[in-house]
Formats: C-alpha cells, sequence, structure tokens
C-alpha cells in the first residue's frame, strides 16, 4: 500500500476505483466495502484507492463535538495497510476543503488527482459544499467525467454506520470483547510509557503508565482489563487499569498496566496494547491490603484467561 498525504500527492500509473470514508475501525462492516473495493481493481485491471480525511471532519466544522474515535489516524492506516488496498490517500480537512462545491470535488480531486474511473459508495453518501449533493448526483457526474458509480445497499451501509457506533458504546461500557467482535481485531491503545507514581511498585505490582498523545482517542470505561503486547518482539502479557486509583489517594485518570514474567524498565518505549477482556470496576478498597488481595485475584484471572483462550 501507498500512503499519499492528499491528492495532491497522489500518483498511479493506471486509472483508478475509489471509495471515500473515514473508516473509524476499519471493521467487519468496512472490510467488507474493502474487500468488494480490492476486486473490482483487479478484475478491470484498476488500483484500488481508499480516500479519507484527516482531522476528521467534525474536529474542523464542530470544535466543540469532543468527539472520540476508535482509531488515532496511525492505527487507522495500520489497519488500511492490512486490506490490500494498493492507495491510501489522507486528505487534510480544512474550512477551505469544506468548502468545495459537489462539482470541485468530483472534477479537481476524484476525476484530476486520483483518476477515478469507478467510485464504490453508499447509497446515502453526501458529498460537497454543505453537503447538498447526493448519490443522483454523482451518477450524473460518473456520466459527465466518464466514470462508474457503484452504490452500496442501504443494509450494506447501515451495517457500517451501526457498527462504528455500536463499537464505540461497547467500548465506552467496558464490553470489549463485543468490541473485538465487531472489528474483528483487539481494540489497541498507543503510547509511550511514562512515569507515574511508583505507587504500583509498593504493592508489589510495578505498573507501567501508557501516555496516550491523542486528545481524541476514544478511552475504554474505567476498570481492570486483560491485555497483551508485544515488547522489543517478544509476546507479553498482563493486566491494566484505567483510572484515579482511588484507594491510594489518586485523582488524575491514568492507563496502567501489570506485566507478567518481565522485568525491565520501560520507560520512553512506545508499544500497543492490545485489550482482550474487562474483569471488574475500578472502585475505592477500605485499605490497601483489600487492594493487594484485589489484584491478585485479577492476575489469577488474566492468567486463567490467557490460558483458556489465548494459549
Amino acid at each position: 500500500m501507498k500512503e499519499h498525504k492528499g491528492a495532491n500527492s497522489f500518483i498511479s500509473e493506471r486509472q483508478t476505483v475509489v471509495t471515500i470514508g473515514t473508516f473509524d475501525g476499519v471493521h467487519a462492516g468496512h472490510r467488507k466495502i474493502i474487500e468488494r473495493l480490492v476486486n473490482s481493481a483487479n478484475a478491470n485491471s484498476l488500483d484500488s484507492v481508499v480516500l479519507t480525511f484527516f482531522p476528521h471532519p467534525r474536529m474542523v466544522l464542530q470544535k466543540e463535538s469532543g468527539i472520540q474515535l476508535i482509531n488515532t489516524i496511525e492505527e487507522r492506516k495500520k489497519l488500511l495497510q492490512q486490506t490490500g488496498i494498493d492507495h491510501l490517500v489522507v486528505h487534510p480537512f480544512t474550512h477551505q476543503f469544506s468548502r468545495l462545491t459537489a462539482l470541485e470535488f468530483v472534477r479537481d480531486i476524484l476525476v484530476n488527482k486520483l483518476k477515478a474511473k469507478k467510485i464504490i459508495i453508499g447509497y446515502d453518501h453526501r458529498f460537497g459544499r454543505n453537503r447538498t449533493a447526493d448519490i443522483n448526483d454523482l451518477k450524473q457526474f460518473g456520466r459527465d467525467f466518464g466514470f462508474e458509480v457503484e452504490e452500496i445497499s442501504q443494509q450494506d451501509v447501515e451495517q457500517v454506520a451501526v457498527s462504528s457506533t455500536k463499537i464505540r458504546n461497547a467500548l465506552l461500557e467496558g464490553r470489549v470483547e463485543r468490541a473485538n467482535m465487531y472489528l474483528q481485531h483487539p481494540f489497541t491503545l498507543n503510547g509511550t510509557i511514562v512515569k507515574g507514581r511508583g505507587i504500583g511498585k509498593d504493592l508489589g505490582f510495578p505498573t507501567a503508565n501508557l501516555e496516550i498523545a491523542e486528545d481524541y482517542k476514544l478511552i475504554p470505561k474505567n476498570g481492570v482489563y486483560v491485555v497483551q503486547t508485544r515488547i522489543d518482539g517478544v509476546d507479553v502479557r498482563g493486566m491494566m487499569n484505567i483510572g484515579t486509583n482511588p484507594t491510594v489517594g489518586g485523582k488524575e485518570k491514568t492507563i496502567e498496566s501489570y506485566f507478567f514474567d518481565l522485568d525491565q524498565d520501560l520507560y520512553g518505549k512506545e508499544i500497543e496494547l492490545e485489550l482482550l477482556v474487562r474483569i471488574r470496576d475500578e472502585k475505592k478498597f477500605s485499605s490497601v491490603d483489600d487492594l493487594k488481595i484485589a489484584m491478585r485475584q485479577d492476575q489469577a484471572f488474566s492468567k486463567q484467561y490467557l490460558k483458556d483462550n489465548h494459549a
């Protein structure tokens, strides 16, 4: 997959099949559409192109929305790379771009820049300034500019639209197993290990404190989770707490992981945590000793879960 920073930098020897969307989560519904895109491109000796946008349009047009996305843009790129597409175009979404008319968007971006011979798009897709143009307008542009429009049915579009919302809701409710089922891959948190308060070490459970740079990244419901990652090429498993550590007087929300059978300085490392299942709510225990007992129970549960499901 070749990545292009905007349509202006797109280069391809062949004409293309294009699909357009946010593709947050790159979940089962998205993959169905992208599979259709890739198959169509291969059958017609064309290049497959996914056109997506960053920042998310709502970040630009509705700054107060506080949008939370399943993926950061880097996570989205990594997932799309696995789908077999030829090109990923991440076009900068700006106020100026949002003012393009439907004609300008189709002619200048899709036809002249991306060399579209075919566009695969949802029946309810709207585009152009103030999102005034629809699938019928696109089909007319297709007749004018010589490209085909393949319409994704209402059933398929609803699967895509509902699933992103379902995934976000499942994660906010802590139902990570359900979210992973919709995604067809584990939900991940990517960040840098930074110094924390050192309380985990005092409790006998030294933790790695994950700092996530992107403020729009969705963080699941507070609680304790079973997680896995790779560190220096080695599979590592453990348990993670999202929350404020109320038993020991914590105030700030943190993401802290205790990795089993790992004795290594992790400060400064970039890691990707895969969330597998949520064990319990975070709670304020009556004593530190009670907290230690709960953490030992969390560890026993985690190891048994990993043995049963991820041997």
